[in-house]
């Protein structure tokens, strides 16, 4: 407790000092590239995310996957929560799923941090009814193609699907990994699935 007060906490994008109630500092906030209202359709599945991905916003999803920083989680849930579009925060949060093998290497899942911390945001429910099997290759390291193809392994329903859904993942890429996902909701009863993830690529 004592080397918490002494100790500053420093932004995970430059190092530099930053709030305490904040994972960057004032000024790699500023660099963030706020996207705007509507949300786009990534292989099927509309989507939507306050940030592009890059910059600041890409050093906080490495934090968070990658540093153990499970805390940057509350402030990903936080600009969701401020930004999405009404009609998306309603229904069920279902996280994106992790395969086992990488989340006990991990110790979490990074999803299903940012959807526990958006159901403190919102009174929303979270449904972890998904599950990843077969192969636990990461997206990192594929090219567009292979990444468009869909994830590696594939998705099981592991619990009853909720009628209306909104997936939840820290970033998105070609949306493949979403589509599979909302694949395997719609054919279990999900009348209604969408996405909000913290970040997304542009430039499509």
């Amino acid at each position: 407790m004592l080397a918490s007060m002494l100790v500053p906490p420093l932004c995970w994008s430059c190092g530099r000092v930053a709030r305490r109630t904040e994972p960057l500092c004032l000024d790699c906030r500023r660099l963030l590239r706020r996207l705007g209202p509507e949300p786009v359709v990534l292989s099927g599945v509309r989507a939507w995310a306050p940030v592009a991905y890059g910059g600041p916003a890409r050093d906080l999803v490495g934090a968070l996957k990658f540093r153990g920083a499970t805390r940057v989680a509350e402030a990903m849930a936080a600009q969701i929560a401020a930004n999405a579009p009404e009609w998306m925060l309603e229904g069920s949060l279902v996280p994106v799923p992790l395969h086992p093998r990488r989340r006990r290497r991990r110790g979490y899942n990074q999803a299903a941090l940012i959807a526990d911390a958006l159901a403190r945001w919102t009174g929303l429910e979270v449904v972890d009814c998904l599950r990843r099997a077969g192969s636990s290759a990461t997206q990192v390291g594929r090219d567009r193609r292979e990444r468009g193809l869909g994830p590696a392994g594939s998705i099981e329903l592991r619990a009853a699907a909720p009628g209306r859904v909104a997936l939840v993942d820290d970033v998105a890429t070609t949306g493949a990994t979403l589509a599979a996902c909302a694949a395997v909701l719609r054919a279990a009863g999900s009348i209604e699935v969408s996405a909000l993830v913290f970040a997304r690529t542009i430039g499509r």
